[in-house]
C-alpha cells in the first residue's frame, strides 16, 4: 500500500495500515472471515452461508455482501446483538458492554420535514425502534433549539438549519419510551450532544415523551469510579434510562448527568479509527483514569460511507478494541459506538461485542460460551467454525442493507457535493 499523509487519509480514507491484533481474545475473528458453508434456503441458512434472498437466512440474519473487501457474493450476515443480561444477569451495569449507534437519528432516506433538501452526513440505515429491537442499547442524539422546539439535527457551529434538521426530538424519544414500556427488563442509555438553551428544555422534552418515569437519578450515579448498581436493581427500581449531556450546566440546573463526569471517551472520527492509537477525547479524562467507571469507545470515521462500513467492522474493529483496552489500563469499553451498525462481512460488531462481554462477564471467549451460575472461567464448548448461529434477541431488520451482489449506494455521489461536505465536516461536531 502506498503511503499517504494525514490530510490524504482524511479525504480518501485510503491509507489505513494493516491490522495488527492486540488481544488474543479477538484473533479468532480473523479465522471466521474465511468460513464457507454449503448451499441452503428457506430460512435455514446460517452465518456465512450463501444466500440469494432475505428469506434464505435464519433468525437474526440478513442477506448481504461486502464489495469493499472483494466479497460480492451474498452471504447471511448477523444483524442482531446478543443481549448480555439474557445470559449473565445481576452484575453492576458498568461490567457490561453495550452497542451504541453514532448519530442514531441520522438515517438515510429519512424524509425532510422542513420542505428543503437536506445536506448533511448520514450514519444509520434503519429506525431507532428497529435499532433497539436489534440490540442497540445506546443512542447518540444531537439536540438543538429549532422552530420553537427541540429538534434532532446533524449540524455545525451549534445551530440547526432547515437543511440539517431531521425531526423534533420528542418523536425519537417516544420510540424509546415505547420500547422501554414493551421490554420491562431492558436498559437504554442516551448520550446528548447538547445545543439546547431554552429554560428547562430537556426536562420538558423528556417529560413530554413519557420518559421521566424511567430516569436514573443523577444523585445515585457513582462519582468516584465505584461500581454502578446491578442491572437487576436498576430494573427493579425502574431506573432504566441513563441520560448524559455534553453541557456541564445541565447537571445542576436540570439533574442531567454531565457526560465526562461519569465516563471516559476516546477521540471520535478519524482519530478513533487509527490503528495502534487510542487517544482520549479532549473533553474526557485520560482513558486510564480510575475516577470514573464508564468507558465509551468511538469507532467511526469522520466521513461516513455505507459501502466501507462492512470492511471497517471486520478485523480493524477487533484490533481497535484491543488497542483501546490497552490505552484504558486493561479496562473493557462499556459502550461501543459505530456507524451503519449492521454492516459487516459476516459477524461484525455483534461478534466483537460477544467477545468483549464473554471476557468480562464469565472469562470465556464469547458470551455464547458463558454459563449462568458457573464459576468464572468455566465455559461451554462452542464451535466457532461450523456456521451455526447463536440465538439472538427478538427483533427485525428493515431491509435497507440487504445487498444482492453490488455495493450499496453511497448517498453522496457528486464529487462537488463530496468536497463541499468534506469541508463542511471540518465545522461539524461529531
Amino acid at each position: 500500500m502506498l503511503g499517504c499523509s494525514g490530510k490524504q487519509h482524511r479525504m480518501s480514507r485510503c491509507c489505513r495500515p494493516p491490522a495488527n491484533g492486540y488481544l488474543s481474545l479477538f484473533l479468532p475473528i480473523l479465522s471466521l472471515l474465511f468460513v464457507t458453508s454449503t448451499a441452503c434456503s428457506n430460512g435455514n441458512c446460517q452465518v456465512l452461508d450463501s444466500c440469494s434472498a432475505a428469506t434464505d437466512c435464519g433468525s437474526g440474519l440478513y442477506c448481504g455482501n461486502c464489495p469493499a473487501m472483494g466479497k460480492n457474493q451474498p452471504l447471511c450476515i448477523r444483524g442482531q446483538a446478543t443481549i448480555p443480561t439474557s445470559v449473565i444477569n445481576g452484575l453492576p451495569f458498568n461490567k457490561y458492554s453495550w452497542l451504541v449507534t453514532h448519530n442514531s437519528f441520522s438515517i438515510v432516506d429519512a424524509p425532510s420535514l422542513t420542505g428543503v433538501q437536506r445536506i448533511t452526513f448520514y450514519n444509520q440505515e434503519d429506525s431507532v425502534t428497529n435499532q433497539l429491537l436489534n440490540g442497540v442499547r445506546g443512542l447518540m442524539l444531537d439536540m438543538y433549539d429549532f422552530e420553537d422546539d427541540i429538534w434532532l439535527c446533524h449540524s455545525f457551529r451549534g445551530q440547526c438549519f432547515n437543511f440539517t434538521a431531521f425531526q423534533p426530538a420528542v418523536n425519537t424519544l417516544k420510540e424509546v419510551e415505547a420500547f422501554l414500556g414493551a421490554n420491562p427488563t431492558e436498559i437504554v442509555t442516551i448520550i446528548i450532544e447538547d445545543y439546547v438553551h431554552s429554560p428547562k428544555g430537556l426536562t420538558k422534552l423528556f417529560a413530554a415523551a413519557g420518559l421521566d418515569k424511567y430516569w436514573f437519578p443523577v444523585l445515585k450515579m457513582p462519582k468516584k469510579g465505584q461500581d454502578w448498581p446491578t442491572v437487576a436493581d436498576m430494573v427493579q427500581q425502574n431506573h432504566r434510562l441513563l441520560v448524559f449531556t455534553s453541557d456541564s450546566s445541565k447537571e445542576a440546573d436540570e439533574g442531567i448527568a454531565y457526560q465526562w463526569r461519569y465516563m471516559v471517551e476516546n477521540e471520535p472520527g478519524d482519530g478513533g479509527v487509527e490503528q495502534d492509537s487510542c487517544p482520549n477525547r479532549k473533553e474526557s479524562r485520560p482513558l486510564n483514569s480510575k475516577s470514573v467507571s464508564l468507558f465509551l469507545q468511538n469507532y467511526f470515521p469522520t466521513i461516513p460511507a455505507q459501502s466501507d462500513a462492512c470492511k471497517e467492522h471486520s478485523s480493524p474493529l477487533a484490533d481497535m478494541v484491543g488497542t483501546c483496552i490497552k490505552a484504558a489500563g486493561n479496562t473493557m469499553p462499556n459502550f461501543l459506538a459505530v456507524n451503519f451498525y449492521m454492516r459487516s462481512d459476516g459477524r461484525g460488531v455483534f461478534d466483537v461485542l460477544d467477545r468483549m462481554n464473554g471476557q468480562t462477564l464469565c472469562g470465556c471467549s464469547s458470551i455464547t460460551a458463558c454459563q449462568a451460575g458457573a464459576p468464572f472461567g468455566v465455559c461451554k464448548n462452542i464451535p466457532v467454525s461450523n456456521g451455526t448461529s447463536p440465538t439472538y434477541a427478538a427483533g427485525s431488520f428493515s431491509g435497507s442493507v440487504e445487498l444482492t451482489g453490488s455495493t450499496s449506494t453511497v448517498r453522496v455521489t457528486s464529487s462537488y457535493i463530496s468536497c463541499f461536505l468534506y469541508f463542511m465536516s471540518m465545522l461539524f461536531l461529531l
